[in-house]
């Protein structure tokens, strides 16, 4: 399956020009049919905290609509951030869109970032979410998500394709690719990390998406800018390697295991 990883670099609260944009680099970049495409957190809006301002509700989304279009015009999937509304809870979700417009599903971020005040403004999820996408299996996580493994580990071994959205500043880059090859190690799964590019009101971004293959190797990686990375990925290779090394059936589950605080006499 090929993918493409859109690094955007969204401007600040405006949707219908962000839009705009996103419709314009994917005319320039012959997506192929069946493909999947992936786009940032929160790519139409960048981070903003004021989620009663950007939220959309789930059923009746402009940008869902405006994504269906897309989709059915390049007849490929999507992978899209964006804060919906739901009877009155707001949350942080990645939403996939079939290649016919359809809604694929969704899930919402389970872990906000407090730091920026994320818990304040929004609601956590708190469902894994496995996605079905042609004979793939794909589990979307949602930027902060990334630090916490045990999310991921839920995923597989159903989950072949594990892919964070984000908005990952450059502080912090290093950590975002360390992170990212490690879930994909640990989990003997391909790893997509679609990040942003540019700035916001807060923070500068450094771009460097990614493409992880079941091992950790890096085969795709994108620099600062705004591009498009490509990637083309093998189910084959997971199903082989998590066949060649097992290491997920030497698991021992957490509550299977005990916790023995000593204290110095």
């Amino acid at each position: 399956m090929l993918v493409y990883c859109c690094q955007l670099d969204p401007i600040w609260e405006e949707k219908a020009s962000n839009l705009e944009r996103l419709a314009s680099l994917l005319a320039q970049s012959q997506i192929e049919k069946n493909s999947l495409i992936v786009l940032p957190e929160m790519f139409a809006t960048g981070f903003t905290m004021d989620f009663e301002k950007v939220a959309e509700p789930a059923e009746q989304s402009t940008t869902l609509s405006a994504l269906a279009d897309l989709a059915k015009k390049h007849q490929a999937a999507i992978l899209a951030g964006l804060v919906l509304e739901r009877d009155g809870l707001r949350t942080n979700d990645a939403v996939l869109i079939y290649s016919d417009g359809s809604l694929g599903g969704s899930y919402s971020k389970i872990h906000p970032f407090t730091p920026s005040g994320e818990k304040e403004a929004g609601c956590a999820g708190s469902w894994v979410r496995t996605l079905p996408l042609g004979e793939w299996t794909l589990a979307p996580f949602v930027c902060y998500d990334l630090r916490f493994p045990e999310i991921f580990r839920m995923a597989t071994p159903e989950a072949e394709l594990l892919v964070v959205l984000a908005n990952w500043p450059s502080p912090r880059v290093e950590h975002w690719v360390t992170l990212l090859r490690a879930r994909a190690i640990e989990n003997q799964a391909y790893v997509i990390g679609v990040n942003r590019a540019g700035s916001d009101p807060n923070l500068v971004f450094p771009g460097r998406s990614l493409v992880i293959d079941p091992k950790g190797e890096i085969i795709a990686e994108a620099g600062s800018e705004v591009e498009v990375l490509t990637a083309n990925l093998d189910l084959n290779e997971v199903r082989q390697w998590r066949n060649d090394f097992p290491a997920s059936d030497d698991r021992v589950e957490s509550f299977n295991l005990g916790v023995d605080h000593l204290t110095s006499s």
